[in-house]
């Protein structure tokens, strides 16, 4: 990831003043889909614990994201800073919502039901057959095998930022 990216997002914790200030999230849509562009860094340890895929929104457009909404039935990626809240198991699985911090930009994420989750179409054998990941509709969808344990660690008060280019 680009310094820069990194810098915006570390900016935001002094901002948005998050629980748990430990650790930040960030999801550059600027890279293309099967790319690992979703990264869970510890910042007291001054490590990443997870980079993998992640989903972008239909709405947003196919292998890379160009084009982004709040709207709803909008299907797109919002970008800006999120806070991760509480988990619950919905229509796919185990999930983590999120309340977008930007107003304007993000801040229908409650309403338009944009939440973290697992999805089978976020993986490496979905890459080999079609040549780019599957999007969700509008939430980072996370590989199942990883997306609970990515889930508890982030859940409760941490700092997403979504970058766009934008």
């Amino acid at each position: 990831m680009e310094y820069k990216i990194f810098e915006t997002a570390y900016r935001g914790i002094g901002k948005y003043r998050p629980s748990n200030p430990v650790i930040l999230v960030i999801f550059d849509v600027t890279q293309v889909s099967t790319m690992k562009r979703f990264w869970v860094i510890d910042l007291r340890e001054k490590t990443i614990l997870y980079q993998t895929l992640c989903a972008h929104g239909k709405g947003s457009g196919e292998n890379k994201a160009t084009t982004f909404s709040n709207e709803p039935g909008s299907l797109a990626t919002a970008p800006g800073f999120y806070l991760t809240l509480s988990t619950y198991y919905g229509k796919h699985g185990y999930s983590l919502k999120l309340k977008g911090l930007e107003m304007g930009i993000n801040d229908n994420a409650e309403s338009r039901a944009i939440v973290i989750h697992g999805a089978g179409y976020v993986s490496e054998d979905f890459i080999k057959a079609q040549g780019r990941i599957g999007r969700s509709w509008g939430c980072p969808a996370l590989p199942v095998e990883v997306s609970k344990e990515i889930i508890d660690c982030i859940k409760d008060g941490v700092l997403l930022y979504v970058y766009s280019g934008k």
